[in-house]
């Protein structure tokens, strides 16, 4: 554990019997299983070394519990679980990159800037954060080659100056961005959403759900079970309590624990996740939100 910044915490994690662990690319996750819960951390180390996963941990006053328990519990030399690494965040080919990032979320953008320095493609970063003191990993930033990089504390500078980050934008350049939801969104006002890629931490604040939610059937092949859905009932709860038992954390289908495989059926997406590619061909959903469009929805559980 080492502390690499204020409220931030960084976890070298390795096998316990100093086995290589699977490989990852920029913008994967682990579920690291902490306090009896399940979060994720966006790995920020080196792909290319198989012997060790990097992750780091903000100590968040609002913490559910995940963050509290990493920086008041665990230490070095425990064991924690972990499962993945999954990825909804991935690097894409592109001509030229535009990394922009807020707070904690340097994490994944890290690993993306170090894999852009390393093959040579134009980039350029930009670290926003409350004070220096609050900014993760400013001497790695800035020690990358091949590109710009900039860190902009908040009480120095004032907000990020998006407009003047994204001038210019060609388009082959792709924009990714990760960080609380006001970055976010004002990225996407500012950015073609074609070009666009971006990862959060909490769900956008949407309209309350207007009633007209109706009950439809699952089936979980592989248990054999068959569930009704109640309007008001999220299939993750509805299968559980049928003792279908499925992963989940943030019940806000932004985390990716609970995808799911579907056989038939076509679901009504309500995550924050998956592209509208990976939407539009239906073939995994998250149980926690979405519901079904046309079923019966057959899931591979």
């Amino acid at each position: 554990m080492t502390w690499e910044a204020e409220g931030v915490l960084a976890l070298d994690l390795v096998h316990p019997e100093g086995k290589p662990l699977p490989g990852w690319a920029p913008g994967a996750h682990l579920d690291v299983h902490v306090g009896g819960r399940v979060r994720q951390y966006s790995l920020c180390g080196d792909p290319h070394d198989t012997g060790g996963y990097r992750v780091a941990v903000l100590d968040e006053p609002a913490s559910r519990g995940g963050s509290r328990y990493v920086h008041t519990t665990l230490r070095p030399g425990q064991t924690v679980h972990v499962t993945g690494p999954r990825n909804h965040f991935a690097l894409e080919d592109a001509d030229s990159y535009v990394f922009l990032a807020g707070g904690i979320g340097i994490t994944p953008i890290l690993a993306m800037a170090r894999e852009a320095a390393r093959t040579g493609k134009p980039y350029s970063l930009v670290h926003g954060g409350r004070s220096r003191a609050s900014m993760a990993f400013g001497a790695e930033l800035t020690a990358l080659q091949g590109g710009s990089v900039q860190l902009w504390p908040q009480d120095e500078h004032g907000h990020i100056d998006l407009a003047a980050a994204l001038a210019g934008l060609s388009p082959g350049t792709l924009v990714y961005c990760c960080g609380p939801e006001p970055l976010l969104t004002a990225v996407a006002e500012l950015c073609p959403a074609a070009q666009l890629r971006i990862e959060r931490f909490t769900a956008p604040t949407t309209p309350a759900p207007d009633g007209t939610d109706t009950a439809f059937e699952v089936e979980c092949r592989t248990s054999g079970v068959r569930v009704t859905v109640d309007a008001g009932t999220s299939v993750l709860d509805a299968v559980a309590d049928a003792g279908v038992s499925v992963p989940s954390s943030c019940r806000e289908g932004i985390c990716g624990t609970c995808e799911t495989r579907v056989l038939a059926g076509t679901p009504d997406h309500r995550d924050f996740l998956l592209s509208d590619a990976e939407q539009e061909a239906g073939d995994t959903m998250m149980i926690c939100v979405s519901r079904c469009a046309a079923g019966p929805l057959v899931l591979d559980l």
